[in-house]
């Protein structure tokens, strides 16, 4: 993904093929489920050229950027990340989000507590920005400050990885 603005509702991936960059429309996303994704994420897309030039029409899966394992937080610092990407997958809804201020909140399905969520998770997990309702899927500690986030799926994303397809 070379870059992604989902104020403006669309964004550029360049090909490993080379050629023109792709048109990558918020809609196309949305229908993986997504409603963002980072800059620098792996992407596979199905596309279609036209007389304005090759757009997405589908996109396949999404991989987020690579990283490092060192923890993006000082709360993980003291967790192993082994038993970070153990812990269960937990339906949640974004309450709200603001990227300039770096966090947001999300709330998880059955339960009262509010979930933290900070902008480095998200783009660890492949993600720039979240929308007032999405559906997610969260990973999540008690960290020192709170219930937060450790990683970010997107709704069906989560459903795809937990049936294995």
């Amino acid at each position: 993904m070379k870059w992604f603005d989902p104020t403006k509702g669309y964004g550029f991936v360049v090909s490993d093929d080379g050629g023109p960059d792709i048109l990558l429309h918020v809609n196309v996303l949305r229908n993986f489920g997504q409603s963002s994704i980072a800059d620098g994420a792996g992407i596979s897309i199905l596309t279609h050229a036209t007389e304005r030039g090759v757009q997405a029409v589908e996109v396949l899966s999404i991989v987020p950027p690579a990283r490092d394992d060192a923890p993006v937080l000082s709360d993980f610092m003291e967790l192993d990340s082994e038993e970070l990407r153990s812990r269960p997958l937990e339906p949640a809804r974004v309450k709200w989000f603001d990227k300039g201020k770096g966090f947001g909140f999300a709330n998880l399905f059955g339960r009262g507590d509010d979930v933290f969520l900070h902008v480095e998770v998200l783009r660890q997990s492949g993600l720039a920005d979240l929308q007032p309702g999405e559906a997610l899927a969260l990973r999540v500690i008690e960290g020192k400050r709170g219930c937060m986030a450790v990683e970010v799926l997107a709704w069906e994303a989560a459903i795809t990885s937990d049936l294995g397809l």
